[in-house]
């Protein structure tokens, strides 16, 4: 996959220059139209100057800027232990050098991206939608693509290409609009009217070039970035099929997020290139404005593994779909794959309509507890959320009615908080699912692939320790 990345480097590299010289032939052409005679050069430089405040800024703190715009919030093991884990297998299998951190965003759309400027220092965030609504070898799937985007250093280029990218259309926006709506196509009109001469036309001339310049030079900076955004989607897609070992994971994933597209609310156009499937365009669409490639073909390709999980058996994959002229993985790394990976049988999972409301309870649970909101058990079946700021001393349940004191409920959840310094123990008798019972009442079921050595009751708190069979 090395000279794979290496291909991607060299041609992102180019893609940038030519971004700058987009740029930077922005900046002069606005400073022409404002100054004949040295406003090129200073255009030029303060577009330059711009773009290097934004890459700053960016390289400095833009994953944090990107979490926090998606309102993102951490989380630990004894949170979402499930996501914790995959997270920590991919991270194994990936050979990254450290576990990226953890984020859960409250949207009830399915999706995921990842942010960071290096491996050692990234992040991996996913909606409480795709909790919900994912099994563990989608959700493994998922984690399994982010993980390789950060491997193949994607994120770094998206990183810096989208600052670019921002930098040329806001330079272009606020020149259109302070044409449009400053008045300065009125007072060229007028000069030109009283007789200006030769000195008026040219500064009619250069203003008009400059126009056509800050409106084409957007749409240009968009294509080389969507451009070189796709492959990056189909290696971190063959990464994911190798991590995991089994590509309907992630196949299965694709297709309920982009099912669940459909109406969903609009996020961050900087945000939007980064999830793994983009929410901002339809699902059949593909042309030159996509930042991804269809899902359809995505899918096909990863379903199409029929052989194997490898590298080797996706690219046979991908020139089936494509025609066999396509190529998408380096002959470097093709060569080198060595043993070929078999597809491996999926997790078992439970199909009633009750564990998909409970992982949706649970679900909603961890987002409170995140949130600090005091989850309090009613005796007729709901947990009802009181937000940090709610200040009334009770609180009635929305289905029956029947009032709760926050100050006893705030003595059940400090109790709980005091005993995680000695959780319960519990001694685990098959290597099947198992129902482990808390203290409370509370019951957590645990599957095959449990390899946690603890949970955490999602009632009460309770710290539970599991002791393998």
């Amino acid at each position: 996959m090395w000279d794979a990345i290496r291909s991607n480097q060299w041609k992102s590299t180019a893609l940038i220059m030519l971004m700058g010289v987009l740029l930077v032939l922005l900046g002069f052409a606005i400073g022409m139209s404002v100054d004949p005679q040295m406003g090129g050069a200073y255009g030029a430089v303060v577009a330059v100057g711009i773009w290097l405040v934004m890459c700053l800024v960016s390289l400095m703190g833009g994953d944090k800027i990107l979490l926090m715009s998606s309102n993102a919030h951490p989380v630990e093991k004894r949170d979402a232990p499930q996501l914790y884990n995959i997270v920590e297998e991919m991270t194994i299998a990936a050979g990254l050098p450290k576990m990226p951190a953890v984020y859960i965003i409250d949207d009830h759309i399915p999706n995921a991206f990842a942010v960071g400027r290096k491996p050692e220092k990234a992040a991996v965030a996913v909606t409480t939608g795709l909790l919900k609504r994912l099994n563990r070898d989608e959700l493994q799937g998922v984690v399994a693509h982010e993980i390789g985007h950060i491997r193949n250093l994607d994120v770094r280029f998206m990183t810096i290409a989208s600052v670019m990218l921002g930098s040329i259309i806001m330079i272009s926006e606020i020149f259109v609009r302070s044409v449009f709506y400053g008045g300065r196509v009125r007072s060229s009109r007028s000069s030109r009217s009283r007789g200006g001469g030769g000195g008026g036309q040219a500064q009619a001339i250069l203003l008009i070039v400059a126009l056509v310049i800050a409106i084409l030079a957007p749409i240009c900076a968009r294509l080389l970035y969507f451009a070189c955004s796709r492959r990056r989607e189909y290696l971190a897609d063959a990464s994911a099929a190798r991590f995991t070992r089994y590509p309907e994971g992630l196949a299965s994933a694709l297709e309920k997020i982009s099912s669940r597209m459909i109406g969903a609310p609009q996020v961050s156009r900087a945000l939007a290139p980064l999830y793994i499937v983009n929410p901002l365009q339809g699902r059949a669409l593909f042309s030159l404005f996509s930042t991804h490639p269809p899902t359809e073909k995505r899918v096909e390709i990863l379903r199409s593994m029929a052989g194997g999980a490898g590298y080797l058996d996706y690219e046979k994959a991908y020139a089936k779909v494509w025609g066999e002229r396509k190529r998408c993985i380096g002959t470097e790394t093709l060569q080198s794959e060595g043993e070929q990976i078999s597809i491996r049988a999926p997790i078992p999972e439970m199909q009633n309509r009750q564990d998909a409301v409970k992982q949706a309870q649970e679900v909603g649970d961890l987002l409170g507890r995140i949130m600090n909101f005091l989850l309090i058990p009613c005796a007729c079946g709901v947990r009802i959320k009181v937000p940090p700021e709610f200040n009334r001393p009770e609180i009635a349940c929305p289905r029956c009615g029947r009032n709760h004191a926050l100050s006893e409920a705030q003595k059940l959840t400090d109790v709980a908080d005091s005993q995680t310094g000695d959780p319960m123990v519990f001694q685990r008798q098959a290597t099947g699912w198992e129902s482990v019972e808390c203290s409370c009442g509370k019951s957590t079921q645990i599957g095959p692939n449990f390899s946690g050595n603890k949970l955490r009751c999602s009632q009460c708190g309770q710290e539970i320790q599991i002791l393998s069979k």
